[in-house]
């Protein structure tokens, strides 16, 4: 049996959908190729519909106001409306709607709510930071729990989901999750805070560096990182990373999704980001617009991780928190 759903997560840079079909028994599993490592069976395979991201800026200045600016619930209404009638036409059997960080620290999170209902005829779920880390958790570690995992790409596995408020660490494997941590360094949130320069002065940089390596002090005292084996990297900061690592000429999900990239490629990748101005950002060939801001900041807090917690490389997923959200409507 198909159960087809309609997944929507709302975050601080962007509103992203995801209709899906997905197979509510595993009795007739397809044999699928992995990145890490031989054939292996599929778990209820999940198929796209239609995925679709806006970047809409909801969390613009809420680091510094406290509340969702009416610009940008504009922008998220109208991309929510786009959506609407996406859902109409797919006729999903249902729907299912989460605002995170954003929407977690606003004031007049209760005014959202209330448009996002009149638009979809639904209620916006405003999840908790921990419960974030287990969707996320779940849509990017559920395709590789079956057998056939080469050692290079076990478990344990330590899921990092960096958003444009928070940034999401999860440890576990396929029995599910050991242990997570949501912590307030996100690419927008960083870049308002610190990197305003263009490009960003050193001094702006190190403050960065500093708030970022707090928030990782705190995930080494709630995660046992050591246990890990593998580092997921999940959403458009770490893509877009990926998608220049591996020298795209134009974005490629189906290339990016479960690409391997070293510690110093991402390294490298940062401090030439750092180093740009705004406009040389604009003009890299994968580079989503809605990106160029955010994009540096995005790439230190990645470049931090690994560094600090000693990881050669990142696996890449393109399936993160909107995956999850699916899965979890025929759990």
């Amino acid at each position: 049996m198909t159960t087809r759903v309609a997944a929507i997560d709302c975050g601080t840079n962007s509103v992203r959908l995801l209709i899906a079909d997905i197979k509510s028994k595993a009795d007739d599993p397809e044999r699928v190729p992995g990145a890490c490592g031989p054939a292996r069976e599929a778990v209820v395979p999940l198929t796209d519909v239609r995925r679709e991201m806006r970047i809409v800026r909801l969390g613009e200045g809420v680091d510094l106001t406290g509340r969702l600016s009416e610009a940008a619930l504009d922008r998220t209404m109208t991309a929510l409306r786009e959506y609407a009638g996406m859902i109409a036409e797919a006729r999903p059997a249902e729907v299912r709607m989460v605002a995170t960080s954003a929407t977690r620290d606003a004031a007049n999170a209760g005014e959202f709510a209330g448009r996002v209902r009149e638009i979809l005829g639904i209620e916006p779920e405003v999840i908790s930071g921990e419960e974030e880390a287990w969707l996320s958790f779940t849509g990017a570690t559920r395709e590789l729990a079956g057998a056939g995992l080469a050692a290079d790409c076990a478990p344990p596995y330590l899921v990092t989901d960096i958003g444009g408020g928070s940034t999401e660490f999860i440890l576990g494997g396929p029995d599910g999750v050991d242990a997570e941590r949501s912590v307030n360094i996100g690419c927008v949130r960083m870049t308002e805070r610190h990197l305003r320069g263009d490009p960003p002065a050193r001094a702006e940089i190190l403050a960065a560096t500093a708030d970022i390596a707090a928030a990782l002090d705190e995930v080494a005292g709630a995660i046992d990182v050591a246990k890990a084996r593998t580092l997921a990297g999940l959403a458009g900061s770490v893509t877009t990373v990926a998608a220049i690592a591996l020298g795209l000429v134009a974005y490629d999900s189906r290339r990016i999704h479960h690409a391997r990239i070293s510690a110093g490629r991402v390294h490298e990748i940062a401090g030439e980001l750092l180093a740009m101005t705004r406009k040389e950002r604009a003009a890299i060939a994968v580079m989503h617009p809605g990106r160029i801001d955010v994009i540096g900041a995005g790439a230190l807090i990645l470049d931090a991780i690994m560094a600090r917690f000693g990881f050669a490389e990142v696996l890449v997923s393109e399936h993160d928190i909107l995956d999850g959200i699916a899965w979890a409507m025929v759990a």
